[in-house]
């Protein structure tokens, strides 16, 4: 059994926190507490920055180097090295968001190349990752999922998107660095799932190189994997995934409830919970066949993961199991996993500061809905706080 106090040990957790930064993460998480306050600070700063306002500093200074490496990931090295002498490694991502162009497509697939070279050369940088939406349009992403026929223009565009994906997927084999590609809306993951699969069967041969994500919110995620291991084992692939809970709740019930169909989200917390913890324990016990990356800020679910491999007979840094956490957050879980001899890895955003605000207002949004998630790492700060004055 691994010990179930684990992550209670803040001088692990902050270990690479000075005074000052202890500070600030304090009252950030004081200020992120605060549902009203969230909802005025996050209208105040969109609004600032659509006019244009100099607010940059002030956003730099909080928010964003607490959740964020950098703007570009030369200025995320000191992060990246900080953590990993401390055996946490880092998932570098570029979080700009909801770009409609080619051109941005393709700037986002060049960023990819670039950020998968860069890893090429950093043992710390076990992993590269890209969102669907960064290589083509939402709307194409849908109309493929709903089966919609497209137009010839349209057709050579979803050309260029499998273009894009086979290049990102192809450049992650040759530097033996794997890729993670993120789930998005349930109405249009269906093409995504089924492009993923594609690239998981030309390079996945020996290992999993390519991961698709589950969102585990949603009831059906654990049959999609099961039909996603036989097709495996019928054209000979490793799979690669990584699970998390899900990032677009409120977005996928509205939707379904306006539209008038089921919704795809489980129930309540419960059986998601159960769906993520179900979905886990299948991938452990089918080790050989499937790799994961286990997306989780739930310390039930970790302990759960630690003790499943014990049992399972998987050794703690077997290549095949990775833990994640995001930059900034539920570092009692990261650095006490490290220190324990676990693979982990932090994701870190990196980007122009303007452009990352939608990233850094969504996880700000998230950390109030998730029901004790801030209390606990407020707790946790509370407690290292104390312990250094003493």
């Amino acid at each position: 059994m691994v010990q179930n106090n684990l992550f209670d040990n803040t001088k692990t957790a902050f270990a690479l926190k000075s005074d000052s930064e202890l500070e600030r993460a304090y009252f950030l998480f004081k200020m992120i507490s605060n549902e009203p306050l969230v909802r005025i600070g996050t209208a105040v700063t969109n609004f600032a920055i659509k006019a244009h306002l100099p607010v940059q500093g002030l956003i730099r200074a909080t928010v964003f180097d607490h959740f964020c490496g950098g703007v570009s990931e030369e200025d995320c090295l000191p992060v990246v090295d900080k953590m990993y002498d401390k055996k946490v490694c880092s998932v570098l991502d570029y979080s700009v968001e909801g770009k409609e162009e080619e051109a941005q497509f393709d700037a986002v697939l060049e960023k990819t190349i670039q950020l998968l070279e860069f890893a090429d050369q950093k043992e710390a940088m076990p992993f590269g990752v890209f969102k669907p939406t960064g290589f083509g349009r939402f709307l194409l992403w849908q109309k493929k999922t709903e089966g919609t026929p497209l137009t010839a223009e349209e057709e050579e565009e979803w050309k260029r998107i499998e273009q894009r994906f086979d290049k990102a997927c192809k450049k992650a084999y040759e530097c033996d660095v794997s890729l993670l590609i993120d789930a998005e809306e349930s109405w249009m993951q269906d093409a995504a799932d089924e492009l993923v699969s594609k690239m998981m069967r030309k390079y996945n041969r020996e290992k999993a190189i390519v991961y698709n994500t589950l969102q585990t919110y949603r009831h059906d995620r654990l049959a999609y994997l099961q039909k996603l291991h036989e097709e495996a084992r019928v054209y000979d692939f490793k799979i690669g995934v990584k699970i998390v809970r899900g990032a677009y709740m409120e977005k996928e019930n509205e939707r379904a409830k306006e539209n008038g169909y089921p919704t795809p989200i489980c129930k309540d917390k419960n059986h998601t919970d159960e769906n993520f913890n179900t979905t886990m324990k299948y991938i452990l016990q089918n080790i050989k066949d499937i790799s994961v990356f286990i997306g989780t800020h739930n310390e039930a679910s970790s302990y759960l993961a630690m003790n499943l491999m014990r049992e399972l007979g998987i050794v703690r840094n077997d290549p095949r199991v990775w833990f994640g956490q995001l930059y900034g957050m539920s570092d009692h879980i990261s650095f006490n996993q490290a220190k324990e001899g676990y693979n982990v890895a932090k994701y870190v955003p990196f980007g122009p500061v303007r452009d990352v605000m939608p990233y850094l207002i969504r996880r700000a949004e998230e950390n109030t809905s998730v029901a004790g998630q801030t209390s606990r790492e407020l707790n946790l700060l509370s407690q290292e706080r104390k312990r250094r004055k003493l």
